[in-house]
């Protein structure tokens, strides 16, 4: 999609009422786990954020996701979107959002148009409770993968989440005993799943409803 339509539907999409639980739902493994929708105030949770940050590349919207490397660890190995935990010295979650994608992919945060948030999603395996950030930047940054936190970084365009061919499911064993019914989206053959494919999803829901004018 080119890039300036999409922030204008964006835009838009944002003026309504977040989809929030409902749209989280279309891209959420089953079982559905009920841990998923704690609100603020539950639990020993801690807080954290991550950034969705729309940018122009010859003209089309794209955006980061990152590889996770292989570690003794709940989420080695899997696709994630550039975000990290709150530090005590992050005025707010916006802050730790932009932050902490330019420790991982190298982003100025200065450059950064921030939109607004999305709904907190809790992560049970990391006992997060994340806010999605969405942001623009009217340049293409010049991305620096972390060594020790990102593998690579995957440069995504809109269109892959919006044409249903990208869209998949499968039975996705994590135990002997346990496995899930997983949507899933498949972006350069890498599986985009679990608390991404949900906060992706809501989003998708903010672009839909942003036609609608």
């Amino acid at each position: 999609m080119e890039f300036d339509k999409l922030i204008k539907i964006l835009k838009s999409g944002l003026e309504h009422p977040l989809p929030g639980k409902d749209a989280q739902l279309i891209m959420s493994p089953q079982p559905v786990d009920p841990k998923r929708f704690l609100t603020r105030e539950s639990g020993s949770h801690r807080q954290g954020a991550v950034l969705i940050m729309l940018y122009p590349d010859q003209g089309q919207a794209f955006f980061p996701l990152i590889k996770r490397p292989v570690y003794e660890g709940a989420h080695s190995g899997q696709i994630a979107l550039p975000g990290g935990k709150k530090e005590k010295e992050d005025p707010n979650l916006i802050h730790t959002a932009l932050r902490e994608a330019s420790e991982e992919v190298g982003i100025v945060p200065e450059t950064v148009e921030v939109l607004g948030t999305l709904t907190d999603l809790y992560i049970s395996a990391s006992n997060f409770l994340v806010t999605p950030v969405i942001g623009i930047s009217h340049i293409k940054p010049d991305f620096v993968p972390e060594e020790k936190e990102v593998d690579r970084i995957i440069q995504t365009t809109i269109g892959q989440l919006t044409d249903p061919t990208f869209r998949k499911r499968k039975n996705l064993e994590l135990s002997k005993n346990f496995s899930l019914d997983t949507p899933y989206f498949e972006v350069e053959k890498e599986m985009v799943w679990g608390a991404t494919a949900m906060i992706l999803g809501e989003f998708l829901q903010i672009l839909e409803n942003g036609k609608q004018i």
